[in-house]
């Protein structure tokens, strides 16, 4: 299953059931990634990465190249720049974002990924996240995809 077949399967969804325990398996299997913003504060991560960091402050992680996550409440400033002097990929989770007006969450991401949307459950013409669908062996580093 590609990336763009497993957005489409989440896209519509709503707030709270984003994603079922099957999915997340299959996910994983094919080695695909899922992220969306939850509550008022998390980035979820479900799939080949299972995790979640904090995105209010900033809403920033990295993808390591041992397929884990690190958000930047984890590290310091030293190590911030770093990561972004190698060129490792970021994940941002952007709260309340200008280009998706009434959504409480964007996420964006330099990885290739496709994306999907996720409906509020209390006013379900609203969308309330926009999350993204990625390969994690394209977000690792390789002489392939120059990271």
């Amino acid at each position: 299953m590609t990336q763009f077949e497993f957005a489409q399967k989440l896209h519509g969804r709503l707030r709270g059931k984003e994603i079922f325990t099957n999915e997340e398996i299959l996910a994983r299997d094919n080695g695909l990634v899922v992220v969306y913003g939850a509550s008022d504060d998390l980035m979820e991560f479900e799939g080949a990465i299972y995790d979640e960091v904090n995105a209010w402050n900033g809403g920033l992680a990295w993808v390591m190249d041992n397929g884990t996550v690190i958000d930047n409440d984890n590290i310091s400033d030293e190590e911030d720049e770093q990561m972004s002097n190698a060129g490792i990929y970021t994940i941002r989770a952007v709260w309340k974002p200008k280009e998706l007006q009434g959504a409480s969450w964007l996420i964006k991401t330099e990885i290739p990924h496709a994306t999907f949307d996720i409906y509020d459950d209390e006013n379900p013409e609203q969308i309330f996240c926009r999350g993204i669908v990625f390969a994690l062996a394209d977000a690792l580093p390789s002489p392939v995809n120059g990271n």
